[in-house]
C-alpha cells in the first residue's frame, strides 16, 4: 500500500483515513473491532477521532467514539500498527472546549486515558478558538510533545488566514508547528478548497485530510430524488446537492464506475486521492460490506481521461 507523509511530520499513512465519527453511534461493540481489523488487514493504518465523537447521539456525553477505539486497541495488541488522530477544541460542556493551555492538556490526558494509549500521533485543533491567542494554544501543544504525548499536530477547518498566524508563531518562537488541516472538500464542494486553501497549503508543504469527501453519501449515488432521502437521517444535508450539477456529477461517476467495474462511491474517493494536494480523505463505513467498496478507491488507478470526465462535470 502507498504511503504518504503527513505534511513534515515523519508519519506516513496509506492513503484513506478512517472516519471514527460512526463509532458509539452507528457502530458499536464488537462491530467496531471487526471493522477497523479488516480496515487495517486491508493494508490501511490511520484512524480520525475525536473528543467530542459522538455527543450529538441522544445519551451520549462525547468520548464514545475514542472509548470504542481504546477498548480495540487494548483487545487487538495492534496499537504499533496504527496511527491515531484525534481532535481537541470542540464543546462538551460549557467549561470544556477551546484551545486555551490548561484545557489542551487536560484534554489530551482524558483523550488518552479513553483510547488507552500513551500517545497519540496526531493531534488536531478541531475549530479555531478566536478567543485564545495562537501563542498559547500552539505552547500547549509543544509541551505535549516535549513530554512524548503528542508526535504531531494538525489543524481543523482553520481558515487560511488562522493558519498562516500559526505557522508564523511557530517559527518565530521555535514552537511546534501545525503539519496537517482537516477541511471539507469533494467532487462537489470544491471551489473554496481549489481556490482559498490549496494553494496556501501546497506553498507550506501541509498535509491534507479532507472530510466530507462523498459529500454526506451524494457521491454514492444512493440520493438521486427527494424521494430517496425519505426516512433517512441525512435529508437535510444531502438535499442541497440535488441540482442540475449534481446530477451531471453522478452521471460522470455512473459513466467512470461502469468503465472501471467499481462503485461510484469508489470513484469519487479515488479522484480525490489522485488530487496531487490531498494526502488521504476520510471514509467512514458501518458494515463490512461497505468498507470493502470504500476502500477499493486506494488502489483504482484513474487514467487522465476519467479524471478530465469528473473534474469537468463537476466544474464550479
Amino acid at each position: 500500500m502507498e504511503q504518504r507523509e503527513l505534511g513534515s511530520s515523519g508519519i506516513k499513512t496509506a492513503p484513506l483515513v478512517f472516519g471514527g465519527n460512526v463509532f458509539g453511534w452507528t457502530v458499536k461493540g464488537n462491530d467496531s473491532a471487526l471493522i477497523l481489523d479488516a480496515f487495517l488487514d486491508a493494508g490501511f493504518n490511520t484512524v480520525d477521532t475525536a473528543d467530542v465523537y459522538s455527543k450529538w447521539v441522544p445519551g451520549n456525553q462525547g468520548g464514545e467514539s475514542e472509548t470504542e477505539i481504546g477498548k480495540w486497541l487494548k483487545q487487538s495488541g495492534k496499537r504499533d500498527k496504527v496511527i491515531i488522530a484525534t481532535k481537541v477544541g470542540g464543546e462538551l460542556a460549557a467549561d470544556k472546549k477551546g484551545l486555551k493551555k490548561d484545557y489542551i492538556i487536560k484534554a489530551a490526558e482524558d483523550s488518552l486515558k479513553r483510547l488507552q494509549t500513551d500517545y497519540i500521533d496526531l493531534y488536531q485543533s478541531h475549530f479555531d478558538d478566536a478567543e485564545t491567542p495562537v501563542e498559547e494554544s500552539l505552547r500547549a501543544f509543544d509541551q505535549l510533545i516535549k513530554d512524548g504525548k503528542i508526535r504531531a499536530i494538525g489543524a481543523s477547518n482553520f481558515s487560511v488566514e488562522r493558519l498562516h498566524e500559526s505557522l508564523k508563531v511557530s517559527r518565530e518562537k521555535g514552537l511546534a508547528a501545525y503539519q496537517t488541516l482537516q477541511p471539507e472538500y469533494n467532487l462537489f464542494d470544491r471551489e473554496k478548497y481549489e481556490t482559498t486553501i490549496e494553494p496556501f497549503i501546497r506553498e507550506q508543504n501541509l498535509g491534507i485530510i479532507s472530510y466530507f469527501s462523498l459529500a454526506s453519501g451524494f457521491l454514492s449515488g444512493k440520493y438521486r430524488s427527494e424521494a430517496d432521502l425519505e426516512g433517512t437521517n441525512r435529508g437535510a444535508m444531502v438535499k442541497k446537492y440535488l441540482s442540475d450539477r449534481g446530477t451531471r456529477i453522478l452521471k460522470a461517476l455512473d459513466e467512470v464506475s461502469t468503465q472501471y467495474k467499481t462503485k461510484p462511491a469508489a470513484v469519487a474517493l479515488a479522484w480525490l486521492i489522485a488530487r496531487p494536494s490531498v494526502t488521504a480523505p476520510i471514509v467512514s463505513a458501518t458494515s463490512l460490506n461497505q468498507l470493502q467498496e470504500l476502500t477499493q478507491a486506494a488502489t483504482l488507478q484513474l487514467n487522465n481521461e476519467a479524471i478530465e470526465v469528473l473534474t469537468a462535470a463537476s466544474a464550479y
